[in-house]
């Protein structure tokens, strides 16, 4: 099992606020996996602060994602979006601790967000 923890920091970006600063570096203290890292298959349960998802990654960008009750009781293909702070700022093909994992399902108009992403696991 992987542990998706990197030790190395970004330096603050001139050009962003204090906020997004603090938040990028959050997102790195806190670990996460970008998806372009991974290979095609790889199979993650993200923990949610209200749920257990299960997601297999494609060689696409696409994912199978299940583990709601009703977004995703079976396993669905979904665009990984990436992973949001409760806002509108987006860290693209990213899934991170202390984050919202949002997701495009093909039966649904907006994006699905998730409760706070507790941990993540390579299966």
């Amino acid at each position: 099992m992987r542990d998706f923890l990197d030790t190395t920091f970004p330096a603050a970006h001139p050009n962003l606020g204090d906020l997004v600063n603090r938040n990028l570096l959050r997102s790195e203290i806190e670990g996460g996996v970008s998806l372009r890292d991974l290979p095609p298959e790889t199979t993650l349960e993200v923990h949610t602060q209200n749920r257990v998802y299960r997601l297999v990654c494609r060689p696409d960008g696409d994912a199978l994602i299940s583990g709601h009750p009703k977004y995703c009781p079976a396993p669905v293909r979904v665009k990984i979006c990436g992973s949001n702070w409760g806002g509108s700022m987006l860290k693209l093909g990213y899934i991170g601790r202390g984050m919202h994992l949002e997701f495009r399902h093909p039966d649904y108009d907006r994006p699905i967000v998730t409760s706070r992403i507790v941990d993540i696991r390579e299966l």
